[in-house]
């Protein structure tokens, strides 16, 4: 995916996602993440956007930085203020020292990621030994391309249907009227080796049910609320 299809649709998700406008951030995702960096001092958020987790670890007493290779968001980010430095940069080549952070943060970023590999091999170098990631995804089991709730009106059953989860795959999804983004599908396994290759162990794991902001806006997820669609990863740095 192109650079420039990144930079039209950065307003879109300015608008859809922050600030106060997303149930699933606001009552989950920032939440948790504030939990996870709890006592962080130096923290990086990778694939940043506009800023609200970088801003996030700022008002928690964090030195934080945020790296996008979008330059919309990081121009919002950077409007927005909030105390963090912003650079362009992306996930597989990160213009930091080795051990130069004790927390990086990955939000819903590594489904855009090409070279996921590369890119986790850069988070851990970047941290300091006993340093944490905390990696946030669109769960890969419950959330692979062509799962969703089905009522079959023929079997008279209502069920779950798991997509095609151990193939790697990308998918071009419309997730708003004109706007489509690429998901890149791994099974979960791919990541937690790839962490382990590079000293990074998972220490936690979250799979929180869809906030109640997040069942009143999409109906149809009233019959999938045991069903989590995030998946949060706390792997620390040997």
């Amino acid at each position: 995916m192109s650079s420039d299809h990144w930079e039209r649709t950065a307003e879109w998700w300015q608008r859809e996602f922050t600030d106060g406008a997303d149930p699933e951030y606001e009552e989950q995702i920032l939440p948790l993440t504030a939990e996870h960096l709890a006592g962080a001092r130096r923290v990086l958020d990778v694939g940043c956007g506009e800023g609200q987790i970088t801003r996030l670890a700022a008002r928690l007493g964090a030195g934080s930085i945020g790296i996008d290779p979008t330059w919309a968001q990081l121009t919002a980010a950077v409007g927005r203020d909030g105390g963090p430095a912003y650079t362009a940069a992306a996930a597989h080549g990160l213009p930091f020292r080795a051990a130069s952070f004790d927390a990086v943060v990955a939000c819903l970023v590594f489904e855009h990621i090409t070279d996921a590999d590369s890119a986790i091999a850069e988070v851990a170098r970047v941290l300091e030994p006993g340093g944490r990631f905390l990696f946030l995804l669109n769960h890969p089991l419950l959330q692979a391309p062509g799962s969703g709730w089905i009522d079959d009106h023929i079997l008279m059953e209502q069920y779950w249907r798991i997509g095609p989860y151990l193939v790697e795959d990308t998918t071009m999804e419309e997730v708003d009227k004109g706007v489509v983004l690429p998901f890149v599908h791994r099974p979960l396994s791919r990541y937690v080796n790839a962490m382990a290759e590079h000293g990074l162990f998972v220490t936690r794991m979250e799979e929180p049910a869809p906030p109640p902001g997040f069942i009143e806006r999409a109906e149809e997820y009233e019959f999938a609320a045991t069903i989590p669609r995030l998946l949060l990863m706390r792997a620390e740095k040997r």
